[in-house]
């Protein structure tokens, strides 16, 4: 992987959110190309709950200001950044007042899904890339993790597909266990509508429930690996089906060499 540059997208890293198979992989992968001579990113959101102070946490002025238009409002882009202690990896937040100012990641104080869940993917999806074009920095592959990225794909190769510096980018979507029992604000569909992506692309986020998120992310991935053991069947069948490369799940202490073998040999060449 020396100087190949991987972008990695994920809803939850460690040590900024709880240990899950997500966090954990979105942080032991980064950690796996950097060892081995790779260029990484790393972005998540800036939920409310991390603790801005014990992570050192500071907002980068230059990459910030911009705004973002989801479902026709204009909502202010920031941008903060953080190093994981002793592995020289930064990791770069998006925040924004209105979607992730509140004390908590996606659910509320009873369990339920926050309302605007759906907007608030809309938003770090974007973020990410127009983050990435004001870096002016072209990733070889981008790595999406969890469903709050899954919009990612979609988004990359529909919206952006005339931004020059992702033209040689691959995208490989990780899926992982069942996240979620209920759906998102179904007008999730009409707020993608409004950005001018194809309804013809958007037929299953009508009913935008896990399942349905993870099958978007799939349609515009270049390559899948599963990131949970077991997965919903349906997702399953959908994978299979995919005509996609597909890496199987890899136990968490020895996953680097099947990783780096994917990258090169399935993705990049």
């Amino acid at each position: 992987m020396k100087d190949k540059r991987i972008l990695y997208v994920s809803s939850e890293v460690i040590p900024y959110l709880p240990q899950t198979e997500i966090s954990s992989m979105s942080f032991e992968a980064p950690k796996m190309v950097n060892k081995q001579g790779g260029q990484i990113r790393i972005f998540m959101p800036r939920y409310g709950n991390i603790n801005e102070r014990r992570h050192q946490l500071h907002e980068v002025i230059r990459l910030s200001g911009i705004n973002l238009v989801v479902n026709d409002l204009d909502m202010p882009l920031i941008i903060k950044v953080a190093s994981i202690p002793k592995e020289r990896i930064q990791v770069y937040f998006i925040d924004n007042e209105d979607y992730f100012k509140r004390k908590a990641t996606l659910t509320d104080e009873d369990g339920k899904l926050f309302e605007d869940n759906d907007e608030r993917a809309i938003f770090f999806a974007k973020g990410v890339i127009e983050t990435v074009k004001k870096l002016n920095w072209a990733p070889d592959v981008i790595h999406v993790h969890g469903w709050m990225a899954s919009l990612l794909p979609l988004y990359l190769k529909e919206y952006y597909k005339d931004e020059p510096l992702f033209n040689g980018s691959k995208v490989v979507t990780s899926v992982y266990g069942q996240s979620f029992d209920e759906s998102l604000n179904p007008e999730l569909i009409n707020k993608v509508k409004f950005d001018e992506i194809e309804a013809g692309h958007l037929e299953n986020l009508a009913t935008p429930n896990y399942v349905n998120l993870m099958k978007t992310a799939i349609d515009f991935s270049d390559g899948l690996i599963k990131g949970s053991k077991e997965l919903p069947e349906e997702l399953e069948d959908y994978i299979s089906s995919s005509d996609k490369p597909v890496l199987e799940y890899q136990y968490p202490e020895e996953f680097a060499e099947a990783y780096t073998e994917f990258y090169t040999n399935e993705i990049l060449s």
